[in-house]
């Protein structure tokens, strides 16, 4: 009895540095995946319910984060008619900061539509509803369809009322350029474009904008998202306007 004991002690000892290297194995490979799982590891503290900031912020620096949350959470509820999704928000307002919890050097960044993580650069509203924009749209999202990556950014910077890359909403036209040709499909093409002409995201809000003017707006997306999860593909239901 005692040597099966001794067994069993072992074989847990084993699991267990197994699944310590795993863990650590994640963390420092994907910081901002371990950071949206455990925010506390990373030096940050809980500033109210699901959003996190680094310690030590002056009441000013507190109350400009509640003020840009509750902003974006106002403007992805106006457009969906509501917020279903409730992604956790990591926010830094230092490079430091968001350098330890894995961000480079994007303003923002969705994290498995779960999370959202907002560099200095981004603690605005219009960042941050980008941002919860894809969680929202995904958490929609029950079946395994996929959407292509210009209508999922274009959606965002409708969402966010991007003024970078739309016109006002009182436009007749919203787009601040057309798109001339097919727009990036998969995230690894839309990474590569979007490096090499910030117009993409212009490009793409014009293709949404468009096909929202056309389709009723929210209902034209609810329907979309509805469609979608019953099994139609996109291409079926989206035809790209020129």
């Amino acid at each position: 009895m005692h040597s099966v004991r001794k067994l069993w002690a072992r074989v847990l000892a084993v699991l267990a540095a197994i699944l310590l290297a795993a863990v650590a194995g994640i963390a420092l490979a994907y910081p901002s995946v371990a950071a949206a799982t455990c925010p506390g590891c990373y030096g940050l503290a809980e500033l109210e319910e699901g959003v996190y900031t680094e310690s030590g912020l002056s009441d000013p620096q507190k109350a400009q984060v509640r003020q840009v949350i509750r902003q974006a959470h106002k403007l992805v509820a106006d457009f969906y008619g509501s917020q279903e999704s409730s992604p956790s928000l990591l926010i830094c307002l230092t490079d430091a900061c968001y350098s330890r919890i894995g961000g480079k050097k994007e303003r923002g960044i969705a994290i498995l539509n779960r999370s959202v993580m907002l560099s200095p650069r981004g603690v605005d509203a219009v960042i941050a509803s980008h941002e919860m924009s894809h969680v929202e749209l995904h958490n929609r999202l029950t079946s395994t369809a996929e959407l292509p990556q210009w209508f999922d950014e274009g959606l965002a910077v409708v969402v966010s009322d991007d003024a970078r890359y739309l016109a006002p909403e009182s436009a007749a036209d919203r787009c601040l350029i057309t798109p001339a040709g097919p727009l990036p499909v998969t995230l690894e093409e839309w990474l590569s474009a979007a490096s090499k002409d910030a117009g993409t995201y212009a490009k793409s809000a014009c293709q949404v904008s468009r096909w929202l003017r056309e389709n009723g707006g929210r209902a034209g997306l609810l329907s979309l998202i509805d469609r979608l999860n019953a099994g139609e593909h996109f291409t079926s239901i989206v035809k790209p306007t020129h």
